[in-house]
């Protein structure tokens, strides 16, 4: 079968970012956005997700990385849906909960057309690389506009906010995985017989 992969460039006054990845094939993982704390993270998600993936990303870190982290999410969902192309066989949605030392995430997920973030996760304000970590919520609701995906990620408890934030990325990559897994038909796994979008 093909395989699903693509590359996608989106640069702004703000950001400038390239991303490829392919859906099917684990790969050496390339990730490069000047913030590490994002890095860690991103290859935290390829590699749980067995994705290969290659980021290019710099942004204006001078002013804040909220626009970077922010648009690094809309370009990997947008990265993401356009690998995919048709919502025809695959499995649709994904459930992982990814427990990390005294943390624990729980990320489920609907590639349903409709962009939607539910966000249970409470984090300190403790900068993680010098990056609050609760911009972590618009690099998700960045993800889920540009992938038109509803996304739920729970952390009912945590030890710390790195292993909260790097145990729902892993739950993230898995779940992620287990929705874009082929069925054994091209069937719309919807009861409409379409995806919305």
């Amino acid at each position: 079968m093909k395989e699903r992969k693509t590359e996608i460039a989106r640069k702004t006054k703000e950001t400038d970012i390239e991303l490829t990845i392919n859906l099917d094939k684990a790969g050496k993982l390339q990730v490069k956005t000047g913030i590490p704390f994002l890095n860690h993270m991103m290859d935290s998600f390829a590699c749980h997700g067995r994705f290969a993936l290659k980021i290019k990303a710099e942004g204006d870190l001078q002013v804040d990385p909220h626009h970077l982290i922010e648009d690094c999410g809309i370009v990997l969902g947008s990265a993401i849906s356009k690998a995919l192309g048709s919502p025809e066989g695959i499995q649709r949605a994904g459930y992982f909960s990814f427990p990390m030392d005294g943390s624990l995430a729980n990320v489920a997920l609907d590639l349903c057309g409709r962009p939607n973030l539910v966000w249970n996760v409470t984090l300190g304000e403790t900068l993680l690389s010098d990056v609050d970590p609760n911009l972590f919520r618009d690099f998700y609701k960045g993800l889920a506009d540009g992938l038109r995906a509803t996304i739920h990620i729970n952390v009912p408890y945590s030890d710390n906010d790195h292993h909260a934030l790097e145990a729902a990325f892993k739950a993230f990559g898995r779940a992620l995985r287990e929705a874009v897994t082929r069925t054994r038909d091209n069937g719309i796994l919807s009861t409409k017989g379409k995806i919305d979008g």
